[in-house]
Formats: structure tokens, C-alpha cells, sequence
């Protein structure tokens, strides 16, 4: 007598793609999809139906990352953060993640806390996320070389955030902000710019955020923003 098959063997692609869409571990879903080439297609399939993906909370590296972006098509926003888990992202991987087919689809990108990476990977990156509307690249060693990059590449940038970029200076900021006129936020917070750069990028426009606005009441004061 034939052994009946499993219920959920007998599942649809498109309905396992929509369970393994609601599974947030991408531990278990590795696991999912080593179990049978079905489950394999339907992890595949779950992906590229993805507009958001976050690394945050998990320990990732430049295979897994440049993996699971490649799969996943339809992404609208990507966070590659550290996490207390540690984040071993670097340039290596940052260029394999530009090559996915999505990237230039990509409306937001937050990198915020990656020491591993220099300009090199985020030019790299960015070149090709035209379409960027939300870059967080906070707490990491880039310099005014990624602000050109970003000036020159995403003329929809509407926010970004440098707390803490030290090494980005005056003649980036007024470059980004002189070529990416619907910039509308910045955040500025523990770079070491002098303060009187932002008189400048209010002239260029008038209506920016620059942040935190404790930082323009030390306009003709101090002679650097705070550092912390």
C-alpha cells in the first residue's frame, strides 16, 4: 500500500512562499530550505517577495548578506547595521550586495555602525542605489570620497544620517547638499565640522533640517560640534 503524502508536501509553492515569508529567523529558514528542493524553491520565492530586509540582531557576514539580498528582488529598504551580535560586513561584501538585482530599486539604505567598511565598498554600494531616498551611514569611517559618491548618484536623497562620521569635512557637506536639492534632513551630531559650515548649507537651502537643532544655536560660538 502507497504511504500517503504529507499534508504540507501537498502545499502550493505560492502558499509555502507566504509561510516562509512570515518566518523572521533567517536561521530557520536556511533550515526550511535544506529540508527539499520544494521548500528550497519556496525560501527562494518568499524572498523576492521581501520590500524590507534587516540584518539587525543577527550575526551576518558577506556570503549570507550578498545571499540573501540577491534573492530578494523586490526590496524597497535594506538595513545592514551593527547589532550586538556583531556584523562582519566589509567592502567585499557591500560590492557583492550592489550587484542584486534590487539595489537599484532600493528607496533606503541604513549601514550605521559598520567599521569594516570603507568608501571604497560604499561608493561602490551607492553608485547603483539610484533611486535612495533615506541613507543612514552613521558611526562609521567614511569621508567626504562617499558624500560625492552619494551627491552624485542619488539625486532623490531626501534624509541621511552622519552622527558621528569624523572624518567626512565642510567641502563634502556643502558638495551633497549643492547637488542633492531635495534633501530635506541631515543629521550631523558628533562630526568635526565647524559649526559656521551649516550658515553655508542653509544658504544653499533654506528649508534643511540639520540635526539635532541644538547644534545651530552654536552658530558664531563654538568652534566644532560636539563630540561624544
Amino acid at each position: 500500500m502507497r504511504e500517503e503524502e504529507p499534508e504540507i508536501d501537498r502545499l502550493p509553492i505560492d502558499l509555502l512562499a507566504h509561510i516562509f515569508g512570515l518566518i523572521s529567523s533567517f536561521t530557520d529558514l536556511a533550515q526550511a530550505s535544506s529540508v527539499c528542493k520544494k521548500w528550497q524553491v519556496g525560501v527562494k520565492q518568499s524572498l523576492a517577495r521581501r520590500e524590507n530586509l534587516s540584518f539587525a540582531g543577527w550575526k551576518m557576514d558577506d556570503d549570507s548578506a550578498a545571499l540573501l539580498v540577491g534573492h530578494a528582488y523586490s526590496l524597497r529598504e535594506l538595513e545592514i547595521s551593527r547589532s550586538r551580535w556583531g556584523c562582519q560586513i566589509t567592502d567585499n561584501g557591500l560590492y557583492r550586495i550592489s550587484l542584486a538585482k534590487c539595489i537599484g530599486n532600493l528607496i533606503s539604505i541604513s549601514l550605521w555602525g559598520l567599521t569594516g567598511i570603507t568608501d571604497k565598498g560604499v561608493v561602490q554600494l551607492i553608485s547603483r542605489a539610484i533611486s535612495l531616498q533615506h541613507l543612514n551611514i552613521g558611526g562609521t569611517f567614511i569621508t567626504d570620497e562617499s558624500l560625492y559618491a552619494i551627491a552624485n548618484s542619488c539625486p532623490q536623497l531626501k534624509s541621511i544620517i552622519l552622527w558621528s562620521c569624523r572624518h567626512v569635512t565642510e567641502n563634502g557637506l556643502l558638495f551633497l547638499v549643492n547637488k542633492c536639492q531635495k534633501l530635506e534632513s541631515i543629521n550631523v551630531w558628533g562630526t568635526r565640522v565647524p559649526v559656521d559650515c551649516f550658515i553655508g548649507l542653509l544658504t544653499i537651502s533654506p528649508a534643511l533640517q540639520i540635526k539635532p537643532e541644538a547644534v545651530l544655536l552654536n552658530v558664531g560660538g563654538a568652534a566644532m560640534l560636539p563630540v561624544v
